[in-house]
C-alpha cells in the first residue's frame, strides 16, 4: 500500500505539469465509449486501449457481468449504463472478458463458492446457466457475447441501437500476451484479433 500512497501524494505534481488538460477534465467529460470489464486487477482498460483521462467511462463488475435490466430492483450497473448512454451520449459500448477469469472459471470448474456467498449469489443470479464448455477461453468469450445480448434489453441501449447511434462490441483480452480480439458475428461468431 505504501507505493500506492506515495504515488497518490506525488500525483498533484503530475497534474501541475499538465494544467490545461486537467482544467478541461474539470469542466466535464465526453468519453468515447463505455468500457465494461471485470474487476480483476490485471485488466486495466486505459492500458489496453491507450485511453487518456476522460476517454473511457468504465463499469467494472465481478466477471464483467451485466445484470438484466429491472427497474423494480435498480442497480449501480444499470445506472452506469443508462448514464453513459443517455447523459454522456457514448457511441460505443465494449464488454471485455479476459483470460484467467476467476468468476467464469469458477462456473466452468463447478467450484464450491459457499465461502463467498455474495459472489455465489451474484454469479447464480447473473449467469443462471453454467457454461456449456470446459474451455475457459471459449466460456469467457461466450459470456462476453451474452452480456451484449443482456445490454440489448436496457431501454436506453435499445433506443440508441434502433436510431443507429450506438454500437456494441464484445472483446476478449489475453492477460499473458496482451492480444485483444473482437467478436465478429458476420464470421460465424468468431473472435478475431483487432
Amino acid at each position: 500500500m505504501k507505493t500506492l500512497i506515495d504515488n497518490a501524494r506525488m500525483f498533484p505534481t503530475q497534474v501541475a505539469r499538465r494544467p490545461e488538460e486537467f482544467r478541461e477534465l474539470a469542466a466535464g467529460q465526453a468519453p468515447q465509449a463505455l468500457f465494461i470489464t471485470c474487476s480483476d486487477s490485471r485488466v486495466i482498460p486505459s492500458l489496453i486501449t491507450g485511453a487518456r483521462p476522460g476517454e473511457l467511462f468504465e463499469l467494472r463488475t465481478a466477471g464483467n457481468v451485466v445484470p438484466r435490466y429491472d427497474l423494480a430492483r435498480p442497480s449501480g450497473e444499470a445506472a452506469t449504463v443508462e448514464y453513459a448512454v443517455r447523459v454522456l451520449g457514448v457511441r460505443d459500448i465494449v464488454v471485455c472478458g479476459h483470460s484467467h477469469c476467476g468468476a467464469v472459471g469458477a462456473l466452468v470448474r463447478g467450484d464450491d463458492l459457499s465461502a463467498v456467498p455474495a459472489v455465489r449469489g451474484w454469479l447464480n443470479h447473473s449467469i443462471p446457466e453454467p457454461p456449456d464448455t470446459q474451455d475457459l477461453a471459449q466460456a469467457v468469450r461466450r459470456h462476453a457475447v451474452a452480456q451484449i445480448a443482456t445490454l440489448r434489453g436496457y431501454p436506453a441501449v435499445a433506443e440508441r441501437l434502433e436510431q443507429g447511434q450506438l454500437t456494441l462490441h464484445a472483446w476478449y483480452y489475453e492477460v499473458d500476451t496482451g492480444v485483444v480480439s473482437s467478436h465478429r458475428p458476420e464470421r460465424d461468431g468468431e473472435f478475431m484479433p483487432l
